[in-house]
């Protein structure tokens, strides 16, 4: 994890892009950028084309993470590790979006907001 490695062993944080010959800073743009994609996806508040546009960016950067992977080192485990994250945030569009709509029907049908409370 990009921001595990930020934290605890920032010496090894371009220690994943720099043998793909991407610069040192590369590294730290691709660790905002995927902060803010995962913060817009799990905060509910955040409004849906702001989702959309995190689903698609952590998207490109999976399917270029692969590319750059089937490119220059042919590890076939560092080729796949980017499709199996891509599978699972699919699956989190996927429900994310099913999830939306039920609760859209649910709050259309009420005509009010239906929060449950914890007591």
């Amino acid at each position: 994890m990009p921001l595990g490695t930020l934290l605890f062993a920032p010496q090894y944080i371009n220690a994943g892009t720099k043998p793909l010959g991407y610069p040192d800073y590369f590294a730290y743009a691709l660790i905002i950028c995927k902060l803010l994609g995962v913060i817009a996806i799990a905060v509910p508040q955040v409004p849906t084309k702001l989702k959309e546009w995190a689903y698609a960016g952590l998207t490109f950067n999976l399917i270029f993470a692969f590319i750059s992977h089937a490119c220059v080192d042919k590890n076939a485990a560092f080729m796949m590790m980017p499709i199996l994250v891509l599978g699972i945030l699919a699956v989190s569009y996927f429900y994310q979006a099913k999830i939306a709509r039920l609760s859209n029907k649910e709050t259309a049908g009420t005509g009010a907001y239906h929060q449950a409370s914890v007591v």
